[in-house]
């Protein structure tokens, strides 16, 4: 890849990183999380996170067409990582265990996408891209709202384990 030398050329890199990991989540992580857990309400959880994150490809390919711009993909080192320490942690961990662990691997990267857009957004803005802007906030404002249904069923699972290794 050559050198990024304008604000433009980082925001679309930065593009093409979010448009690795929507489409990484559409097509492999998330039908692979929802066939690991066993807990429903988390399992339905990702599911409709599933067809959102569909609706986020979409947005993200949206973002480059405002620009007049072809959707480029950039591979994304950081959701790789998130994905490796996700399986070694699956191999590490008792069966029992696997929704605590998928659950804190969806928080974990749900956290790596608000940031990731939280960061494009601005630039988006800084750049005058109001219709970026717009189809950013919408993928935001899930990414969001999922976080905050991941954090409640984390901690319902928390505890329901917590009581259950008191009482073994």
């Amino acid at each position: 890849m050559s050198e990024i030398t304008t604000p433009r050329e980082l925001f679309l890199h930065e593009l093409g990183d979010i448009l690795y990991v929507e489409r990484a989540l559409v097509d492999d992580a998330l039908p692979k999380l929802i066939g690991e857990v066993l807990d429903e309400e988390f399992r339905d959880g990702l599911e409709k996170h599933l067809k959102q994150t569909r609706q986020h490809v979409v947005n993200v390919e949206r973002v480059f067409e405002s620009l007049g711009e072809e959707p480029e993909v950039e591979s994304c080192l950081g959701f790789e990582g998130l994905k490796k320490e996700h399986e070694k942690m699956v191999d590490e961990t008792a069966s029992e265990l696997i929704d605590l662990v998928d659950v804190g691997a969806a928080a974990r990267t749900e956290n790596y996408e608000i940031a990731a857009y939280e960061s494009l957004r601005r630039m988006a803005k800084g750049l005058g891209e109001d219709k970026a802007v717009e189809l950013l906030d919408a993928n935001l404002k899930d990414e969001k709202e999922t976080l905050r249904e991941v954090e409640k069923i984390a901690t319902r699972l928390s505890n329901e384990s917590a009581k259950q290794a008191a009482t073994a």
